[in-house]
Protein backbone atom coordinates (compact mmCIF):
# COMPACT_ATOMS: atom_id res chain seq x y z
CA UNK A 1 0.00 0.00 0.00
CA UNK A 2 2.91 2.60 0.97
CA UNK A 3 4.59 1.54 -2.71
CA UNK A 4 1.49 2.43 -4.12
CA UNK A 5 1.05 5.54 -2.17
CA UNK A 6 4.61 6.66 -2.64
CA UNK A 7 4.48 6.13 -7.11
CA UNK A 8 1.23 8.03 -7.39
CA UNK A 9 3.25 10.74 -5.15
CA UNK A 10 6.42 11.12 -7.64
CA UNK A 11 4.41 10.50 -10.66
CA UNK A 12 2.07 13.68 -9.17
CA UNK A 13 5.14 15.88 -8.65
CA UNK A 14 6.84 14.74 -12.06
CA UNK A 15 7.55 17.56 -14.62
CA UNK A 16 5.68 18.00 -17.60
CA UNK A 17 7.42 18.72 -20.73
CA UNK A 18 4.53 19.58 -23.22
CA UNK A 19 4.90 22.76 -24.73
CA UNK A 20 1.77 25.17 -24.79
CA UNK A 21 -0.09 25.94 -27.84
CA UNK A 22 0.85 28.95 -29.96
CA UNK A 23 -2.18 31.22 -30.74
CA UNK A 24 -4.05 30.73 -33.62
CA UNK A 25 -3.35 33.64 -36.06
CA UNK A 26 -5.89 36.46 -36.02
CA UNK A 27 -9.01 36.05 -38.21
CA UNK A 28 -10.97 38.81 -39.51
CA UNK A 29 -8.11 41.51 -39.99
CA UNK A 30 -9.61 44.92 -41.67
CA UNK A 31 -8.13 45.76 -45.36
CA UNK A 32 -9.50 49.16 -45.37
CA UNK A 33 -8.15 49.66 -48.94
CA UNK A 34 -10.12 46.85 -50.44
CA UNK A 35 -13.20 48.95 -49.60
CA UNK A 36 -11.83 51.61 -51.06
CA UNK A 37 -14.57 51.89 -53.84
CA UNK A 38 -17.26 52.59 -51.11
CA UNK A 39 -16.19 56.19 -50.79
CA UNK A 40 -18.92 58.89 -51.89
CA UNK A 41 -21.67 56.74 -51.61
CA UNK A 42 -24.53 56.83 -49.04
CA UNK A 43 -24.35 55.59 -45.26
CA UNK A 44 -26.71 52.27 -45.02
CA UNK A 45 -27.37 48.88 -43.52
CA UNK A 46 -26.25 47.43 -47.48
CA UNK A 47 -23.06 49.71 -47.55
CA UNK A 48 -22.15 48.44 -43.80
CA UNK A 49 -22.66 44.94 -44.96
CA UNK A 50 -20.58 44.93 -48.29
CA UNK A 51 -17.97 47.26 -46.56
CA UNK A 52 -16.88 44.33 -44.10
CA UNK A 53 -17.46 41.90 -46.32
CA UNK A 54 -15.00 43.66 -49.01
CA UNK A 55 -12.32 44.81 -45.93
CA UNK A 56 -12.31 41.57 -43.84
CA UNK A 57 -12.94 43.01 -40.74
CA UNK A 58 -15.26 41.73 -38.49
CA UNK A 59 -16.81 45.02 -36.76
CA UNK A 60 -17.74 48.35 -38.39
CA UNK A 61 -18.10 51.75 -36.65
CA UNK A 62 -19.76 54.77 -38.23
CA UNK A 63 -18.30 58.43 -37.43
CA UNK A 64 -20.24 61.54 -38.25
CA UNK A 65 -18.98 64.80 -38.13
CA UNK A 66 -18.51 65.75 -34.50
CA UNK A 67 -19.16 62.51 -33.01
CA UNK A 68 -16.87 61.12 -30.02
CA UNK A 69 -14.95 57.91 -30.95
CA UNK A 70 -12.39 56.44 -28.53
CA UNK A 71 -8.58 55.89 -29.36
CA UNK A 72 -8.64 52.00 -28.78
CA UNK A 73 -7.14 50.18 -31.61
CA UNK A 74 -8.55 47.14 -33.16
CA UNK A 75 -7.32 45.53 -36.07
CA UNK A 76 -10.76 43.77 -36.78
CA UNK A 77 -12.57 47.07 -37.20
CA UNK A 78 -13.27 49.16 -39.77
CA UNK A 79 -14.07 52.90 -39.41
CA UNK A 80 -16.29 54.27 -41.95
CA UNK A 81 -16.18 58.40 -41.41
CA UNK A 82 -19.20 59.82 -42.82
CA UNK A 83 -19.70 63.52 -44.16
CA UNK A 84 -21.88 65.96 -43.13
CA UNK A 85 -24.41 64.90 -45.82
CA UNK A 86 -24.11 60.84 -44.53
CA UNK A 87 -22.08 60.07 -47.39
CA UNK A 88 -18.41 58.23 -46.77
CA UNK A 89 -15.68 60.32 -46.62
CA UNK A 90 -13.05 58.08 -46.08
CA UNK A 91 -12.27 54.24 -44.48
CA UNK A 92 -9.74 53.29 -41.86
CA UNK A 93 -8.92 50.13 -40.09
CA UNK A 94 -8.58 50.56 -36.27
Amino acid sequence: MRAVALVLLMTACAATTSTPESPPPPAGECNSDAAGALVGREASADLGAEALRLSGARRLRWIRPGDVVTMDYSPQRLNVHLDAAGKVESLACG
